[in-house]
């Protein structure tokens, strides 16, 4: 017995040296087709099964079949020419031309049908849990893991006695409570937190001029202040030393208006006034159902196209699981393709319009007037768009690829807007954590040019808000 703890010692302090074998499931490598380059030291291996499944989702329009197209390629340029034994043992891993090799790959070959399997292998998961069960036979004294974003097949896997684990790379907080809210909530009187201060008149505005200690010790820029008495700043620099703040009159911050819509509660406004910043080019607003994310967005983006003619036209888009199928077989042109799942965009155009006397003579005039175009998620890709307000709606369904891959079509002139609801996320392999809407959030917190706001209650009605709570 002690002799058996004695070699499970020495293999446990040469399991600990060696580099692991991490294994990456197909739904990897379709949320980050980059994924193989971000283990470091370690030895990466991609299943057999896993590049057949890649195979079968590369053909297509679909954002998924350029995801897998792209973590094809990104296989293909580290493996080369490399012979076959070489792959089995492993290719070093390159981050670029002239980079030293960190890591290695190699192809997980699929088990021989008479090996004994653990699980019926009618499954492709199935598969890859037996092929990993015998790996690591072969391999005792190496740390074999799982990288998959299916929870399920975590389970499975460790069931089996193989560890697993989410794919975290791109996840910047851990809980989504830290996520930055766009403001800061101050109880009682601002002032009375603050030792000293510089306040000076310039071209009509006050600013002050605050030490960046606590409470604004984690204060970024284009940040609301907000406290019980009503005072309203707007933050617009921030360095090691001091943070400038605008002075916000909150009664004109209240009066504000876009389309003939005015804020209904001070969060409302804080998203306004970031939406008719000429200067603030990527928006991010968050919030529960009806907290008032498409109607703002909306009327900011008509308010700027139509009346003071800063953009030439709307780009409408939105994320959903239905987008991810092939629009092809609905009748008509792109934007009566796209129509059914843009209803919130028209179902918002009407609410803005409701107490005119031709509604839908109003809205009429809205269309005709506005170049709102309504476009498939899966049709942006390769396109740039100049000079335009690219509105992206239910967006917490992106991962941070597919985000970064349509933030960067935004041209010259151009700003976007993301709107989402990080409690409905409805693609299978995301978390609110792993979001491409949080990952944007946490990236841009610091970008002098954008903004967010969490947006809090529910002004669509008594009854929306009550469920929202209760249900």
């Amino acid at each position: 017995m002690t002799k058996s703890l004695a070699v499970s010692d020495n293999n446990q302090t040469l399991t600990d040296h060696l580099p692991i074998l991490y294994v990456l499931d197909t739904n990897v490598l379709i949320h980050d087709p980059t994924a193989l380059l971000n283990f470091e030291e370690h030895h990466v291996m991609i299943p057999m099964t896993v590049l057949e499944e890649l195979d079968k989702l590369k053909s297509g329009r679909k954002a998924q079949a350029a995801d897998c197209r792209q973590a094809i390629r990104e296989i293909d340029k580290i493996l080369g020419r490399a012979e076959p034994e070489d792959i089995e043992q492993g290719v070093p891993i390159r981050r670029g031309e002239k980079s030293e090799p960190c890591g290695h790959l190699s192809i997980l070959m699929t088990s021989p049908p008479d090996n004994v399997t653990v699980l019926p292998n009618h499954l492709n998961d199935n598969k890859i849990i037996n092929d990993l069960c015998l790996l690591q036979q072969h391999y005792p004294d190496r740390k074999v893991v799982l990288v998959t974003k299916d929870i399920n097949m975590r389970l499975k896997a460790r069931g089996c006695g193989i560890e697993s684990e989410d794919y975290h790379n791109d996840q910047l907080v851990t809980d989504i409570e830290l996520l930055n809210k766009g403001y800061l909530e101050i109880e009682g009187n601002f002032w009375d937190l603050v030792n000293k201060v510089d306040t000076e008149q310039q071209l009509g505005r006050t600013l002050h001029y605050l030490p960046r200690e606590d409470p604004l010790k984690e204060i970024h820029p284009n940040q609301f202040i907000i406290d019980d008495l009503g005072f309203v700043g707007r933050v617009l620099e921030v360095n090691d030393d001091i943070v400038t703040v605008l002075h916000v009159d909150k009664n004109s911050f209240m009066e504000q208006e876009a389309w003939g819509l005015q804020p209904r509660d001070v969060y409302q406004a804080m998203a306004l006034n970031l939406l008719l910043d000429p200067d603030i080019h990527l928006v991010n607003l968050t919030g529960s159902a009806g907290s008032g994310k498409t109607i703002l967005a909306l009327a900011a983006t008509i308010e700027m196209t139509v009346a003071t003619k800063m953009y030439r036209r709307i780009i409408v888009t939105r994320s959903t699981q239905g987008l991810d199928e092939d629009i092809g077989f609905l009748p008509g042109t792109e934007e009566e393709k796209m129509e059914p799942w843009l209803g919130a965009i028209t179902d918002n155009l009407e609410a803005l319009h409701c107490d005119d006397e031709d509604c839908s003579g109003s809205i009429d005039y809205v269309l005709n007037k506005v170049p709102l175009h309504f476009k498939s998620l899966n049709y942006i890709r390769g396109r740039s768009f100049q000079h335009s307000l690219i509105i992206i709606d239910e967006s917490q369904n992106l991962t941070p690829h597919q985000i970064k891959t349509i933030v960067t079509r935004a041209g010259n002139g151009s700003k976007v807007i993301c709107l989402g609801n990080l409690a409905q996320i409805d693609t299978p392999y995301l978390s609110a954590t792993s979001s491409g809407l949080t990952y944007l959030t946490e990236r841009f917190k610091d970008f002098a040019h954008g903004g967010n706001i969490k947006l809090q209650g529910v002004p669509r009605s008594v009854l929306a808000e009550y469920a929202e709570e209760y249900l």
